[in-house]
């Protein structure tokens, strides 16, 4: 015959480093420094943490009522004595789920566990009949953690109150973007689109409200606030053109009206009369004298304009970028130095897909600097809906930088000019 092993039942729940660690730490409770009241409410609110559910929150609170309130007094002992059994009848759970629910809160260090060779829960008492230890469920370890969970339940509260005024902020400034979309009817058919874009990328950044974060939603809605102010600016401006259309009418019914002999509009020809390229009303009353030095340099004026102008390979100012590329404020990129831009690159390429690959490459060949004014012009085309792939327009200026052939200042300057002729029309 084959020697018979038998195999010891194991006593008590399983001892982990963690759980032997709130053992020790629910000896060092200083009883009578907390009440069972407080106890109770801190146990229901332990749900909005996360840290518990509703079950466990409900056997807890059960746990911490069993206890006599003279307990949690000045030399009481809060421990439990009740099975399973009569805790799941309790919180009408079966017994194995009260087991399991019972291991967790000892998992989250809400309560600790001293189990018997037979599984029983008795209390160990002295002469005086006053309880010294017992094998049971032991609350003191809530007493040594109630500052700390108290203080993660008041943290959580806050940034839930700040997430649910951000939500309504957010709403708020969403709904004021559609109604100014709807109601901008004098705009171009390329702005409005351009500024609907924007839009939609800042509601499809967002996500799911409920799931977005205060921060997100607080840039979200700057963002938003931001277009509605510039897409009002934009009306007004539109309104205002319109206005002096109506203004000026080139037909009456007698001839004795005549149109302004001026080319530009009022506000603007005050400021052509004084520029150093304006040319005379009325040369046919000048005399021969005068006309002809005033042709010669007009045209040779006119022949250093049409010159192509050679431009500094130097690096430009950072306000030129800024003003170049309006999608940095747009975005809540815009920076106060060299060094903000380049930490706002990262951010740029993911919003605009850029890989982290084409981005590293363009760091290492063409340096810090440029590289984020490399992104930034990239990062305007995209909005612009110039680019259609933004990682490869950046990959072909970083093959032009390594060959000599890139030349961001005209790249800069192209904008601006480009800007000033919108901001005009």
């Amino acid at each position: 015959m084959g020697h018979t092993h038998m195999h010891r039942r194991p006593i008590g729940r399983r001892i982990t480093p963690q759980r032997a660690q709130y053992r020790r730490l629910a000896q060092s409770a200083e009883i009578g420094t907390v009440t069972r009241t407080q106890l109770v409410g801190l146990a229901q609110s332990l749900t909005c943490t996360g840290l518990i559910n509703g079950t466990e929150s409900h056997l807890l609170v059960a746990l911490i009522n069993t206890v006599p309130a003279d307990e949690f007094d000045k030399s009481g002992r809060p421990i439990v004595f009740k099975s399973n059994r009569q805790l799941a009848f309790e919180i009408g759970r079966s017994v194995g789920r009260a087991s399991r629910m019972l291991s967790s809160l000892f998992d989250a260090g809400l309560i600790t566990m001293q189990d018997s060779g037979n599984y029983k829960r008795y209390p160990i008492r002295n002469r005086d009949g006053e309880i010294m230890d017992g094998c049971g469920i032991d609350l003191r370890i809530l007493i040594v953690r109630y500052a700390e969970l108290d203080q993660l339940v008041r943290q959580v509260r806050a940034e839930k109150k700040a997430a649910d005024a951000a939500s309504r902020r957010y709403r708020g400034a969403l709904r004021s973007a559609r109604h100014a979309l709807a109601t901008a009817v004098n705009l171009s058919e390329n702005v409005l689109p351009r500024i609907t874009a924007r839009i939609d990328r800042v509601i499809n950044f967002v996500g799911i409200t409920a799931r977005a974060t205060s921060r997100t939603l607080r840039r979200a809605t700057g963002l938003l606030e931001w277009l509605v102010e510039r897409l009002m600016q934009l009306t007004r401006r539109a309104d205002k053109a319109t206005e002096t259309e109506n203004m000026t009418c080139p037909y009456v019914e007698n001839d004795t009206h005549q149109q302004i002999t001026s080319p530009y509009p009022f506000e603007d020809s005050n400021r052509e009369r004084r520029s150093a390229d304006a040319e005379p009303l009325d040369l046919l009353r000048a005399g021969s004298a005068s006309k002809e030095p005033f042709e010669e340099s007009l045209r040779q004026r006119r022949s250093e304009i049409n010159q192509p102008r050679r431009l500094p390979q130097a690096m430009v100012a950072l306000q030129d970028v800024i003003r170049a590329v309006p999608a940095l404020k747009a975005y809540g990129f815009a920076p106060n130095s060299w060094a903000d831009l380049a930490r706002h690159v990262p951010l740029m390429c993911r919003f605009a897909g850029i890989s982290e690959d084409a981005r590293r490459r363009a760091v290492e060949l063409m340096g810090e600097q440029q590289a984020a004014v490399a992104v930034a012009v990239t990062f305007e085309k995209y909005d612009r809906q110039e680019v259609s792939s933004p990682g490869g327009y950046l990959r072909a200026m970083t093959d032009r930088a390594t060959g000599g052939k890139l030349h961001l200042a005209r790249s800069i300057f192209g904008l601006l000019a480009r800007n000033s002729m919108e901001i005009k029309h």
